[in-house]
């Protein structure tokens, strides 16, 4: 079984660049779960995509416009979403924030 360290410091983690205002960082995972943490720079987009993997997102700071299957909402600091398996999704940020993103199984294409 692949997993990450036990314990995990944001100021020795690799910050990966994903262009257009964003960048996430890697928090921990193993074969079942996975915690991500994703900065939005005002205007970044995560485009619409859809994965096998649920997906649960909470808001640490910011503002965002979120697409989920049909349904459009803003959610902002404390609020959350949930993307079931296979749900198209979308995230517009309308101000600088950071998601924390938790997935079931592991995103093996984020390693």
């Amino acid at each position: 079984m692949k997993q990450s360290e036990n314990f995990l410091y944001e100021s020795s983690l690799k910050w990966i660049d994903l262009g257009n205002g964003l960048r996430r960082q890697i928090m921990g995972y193993n074969d079942n779960i996975m915690l991500v943490k994703v900065e939005f720079k005002v205007g970044a987009v995560g485009t619409l995509h859809s994965h096998p993997h649920s997906q649960s997102t909470y808001v640490a700071s910011g503002v965002f416009e979120v697409t989920n299957g049909d349904e459009k909402r803003i959610v902002k600091t404390g609020d959350g979403f949930f993307a079931p398996p296979d749900l198209p999704h979308s995230v517009l940020c309308i101000e600088e924030g950071i998601l924390i993103d938790a997935f079931n199984p592991v995103r093996e294409d984020f390693l």
